[in-house]
């Protein structure tokens, strides 16, 4: 551990994540005179690069300078001696050939973890294969950082198969369009394409040009490399939300004061809130860039009154009451976290988003702190009381945070609906998630929930099969599940197939001329269904039993 402290205090860019990489070869080393030895080997190997292998010195260093874990490696194989160390280095490298390609990666930022399925086979020295060396070189003259440089050997290794000069062409042009030094860095190394200079980037390059020269990005930002870095993230972040590239880099351009304000974080924070309205990209993206004062809202601990919220927010008496008796498991106090899916819940996610982007976030940033009165449901609370004074408090209110989190409030049905799950909130959050990507819609899900909480007691796979058997093999509707949403509680394979299939079979051979509805195949008791189908056939009984039950007849 202090090894780990004295590495990182004097060369902060080490690979320090793999300490033990670092500790375990020096392990022969003193504590008191591994960093020392350290520096001597980076000098041994720096004078050993350029004077020897003919190595322009300054590309030598960084070598040196960024390769701490595969260096140790080499300073582990001599004798350690404080008085001549630094002699002894010198002269096992002149006798003993080092792997220049594993330094090489290494300090162009590749994890040593990473380093077999980047070296070149057969190959010792950087003198056998230039061409990735050449090209750094070049890069690195361009003022890319040399130990960032592996950004874009992972993300886009074409570049360094091309031509150094054909680098700097490219390089050229882009200068031309106005890109300054620092900006042009950070762009190439968030968005390592555009390296490749070909007509495919093309569009990319104009979209940047558009957002950093034409918007005069690059006048507002007076920053270095990492500042540039941290902007094109930022701008790449909206670009990976699939949105419609058209007018996006303008819409970018206009609202460039929330890439300058706000931290990636943040931004992406406030992307991954809104995106939980289950509304289009475009429809966040307009959102997002409509003002920079959305992004000072704070939308996680602050707790709302659904109601208070529905009435801020402009809806009329009668709209509440209908909801309120529709929705009941969804009224009472939430926490603005969950405010996306308490409006899915309600089914209302589009009209309170189509609110937030005409100015209704003003709206939502003037809804004023609660009375821990209001909506304040009794029934809940002494709930809560006695959950928190059980044997295992935790573990049942992570269960109800997952409801909380899911849209339903503070009141009385969640808390019946609490008794009757199984699992942890994790394991139901996956459930409930997969039903939803398997094409049950939110709200629907949820008054399902509320009527038959233990359909989430069950596995995922189980729930699956459930659906596909349903939607594929008896061609019914997800819609049913509002009608029968018990169909998602019983057996599949004991009690769903083998009655489902039966009842089919006795229709195509004529026994029977009624056709019953699905709740009443499966949910009638197993003494009342062989009652039914004995009296349409005597036989039936038996048949169902030996045929369908038993062997899980499939042949329809």
């Amino acid at each position: 551990m202090l090894l780990r402290r004295t590495i990182h205090s004097l060369y902060p860019h080490a690979t320090v994540r793999h300490g033990s990489s670092v500790a375990k070869p020096l392990s022969k080393i003193p504590h008191k005179y591994r960093a020392k030895a350290i520096q001597q080997a980076q000098e041994a190997l720096t004078d050993y690069l350029h004077t020897v292998k003919t190595v322009p010195y300054t590309f030598a260093e960084n070598i040196s300078k960024y390769s701490v874990v595969s260096l140790s490696t080499v300073v582990s194989k001599v004798k350690f001696s404080a008085s001549d160390f630094s002699k002894s280095l010198q002269k096992f490298l002149r006798y003993h050939p080092v792997n220049e390609f594993e330094l090489f990666f290494e300090s162009i930022g590749i994890d040593v973890n990473e380093l077999d399925l980047v070296l070149p086979t057969r190959k010792f020295f950087l003198s056998e294969d230039r061409n990735a060396f050449d090209v750094a070189c070049a890069l690195y003259g361009f003022g890319i950082p040399w130990n960032k440089l592996g950004i874009l050997y992972k993300e886009e290794k074409t570049i360094f198969d091309k031509d150094p000069d054909e680098l700097g062409a490219i390089w050229k042009r882009y200068m031309g369009y106005g890109f300054t030094s620092s900006s042009l860095i950070g762009v190439c190394l968030v968005f390592p394409c555009v390296l490749n200079g070909d007509s495919e980037v093309e569009n990319v390059v104009s979209d940047l040009k558009r957002v950093v020269i034409d918007f005069n990005l690059v006048d507002d930002v007076d920053g270095d490399v990492d500042t540039w870095i941290d902007l094109c993230r930022k701008i790449k972040l909206f670009y990976n939300l699939g949105c419609k590239k058209d007018g996006l880099s303008d819409m970018i351009g206009r609202s460039k004061t929330i890439l300058v304000e706000y931290s990636e974080d943040v931004i992406s924070a406030k992307v991954e809130y809104f995106r939980k309205f289950d509304v289009t990209v475009d429809e966040v993206m307009s959102l997002l860039l409509s003002g920079s004062k959305i992004f000072d809202l704070e939308l996680t601990t602050q707790v709302f009154c659904v109601v208070g919220l529905l009435r801020h927010f402009g809806m009329d008496e009668k709209c509440l009451r209908i909801i309120t008796e529709k929705y009941p498991y969804v009224f009472g106090k939430n926490r603005l976290a969950n405010l996306p899916h308490v409006m899915r819940a309600l089914n209302l996610n589009q009209w309170f988003f189509d609110n937030l982007k005409h100015g209704g976030y003003r709206l939502l940033k003037s809804y004023p702190v609660i009375n821990p009165d209001e909506d304040y449901d009794k029934d809940f609370a002494e709930s809560l009381v006695r959950i928190q004074s059980s044997r295992v408090p935790a573990h049942t209110l992570s269960k109800l945070q997952f409801l909380h989190s899911i849209g339903f409030g503070e009141n009385a049905s969640t808390i019946k609906v609490l008794k009757h799950m199984h699992g942890t909130s994790c394991q139901l959050s996956n459930r409930f998630y997969c039903l939803v990507r398997n094409g049950v819609e939110f709200s629907k899900l949820c008054k399902i929930i509320s009527l038959s909480p233990k359909i989430l007691n069950q596995q995922t796979k189980i729930l699956e099969k459930k659906l596909e058997f349903l939607r594929d093999e008896i061609e019914f509707s997800l819609d049913y599940l509002d009608v029968f949403p018990a169909y998602l509680c019983f057996d599949l394979e004991k009690r769903i197939k083998p009655r489902c299939r039966f009842h089919t079979w006795l229709m195509e051979t004529g026994l029977c001329e009624k056709e019953y509805s699905l709740a009443s195949i499966i949910a009638t008791s197993e003494r009342s269904f062989i009652a039914r189908i004995y009296r349409i056939h005597p036989a039936a009984p038996k048949k169902y039993l030996e045929i369908f039950l038993s062997q899980g007849y499939d042949g329809l």
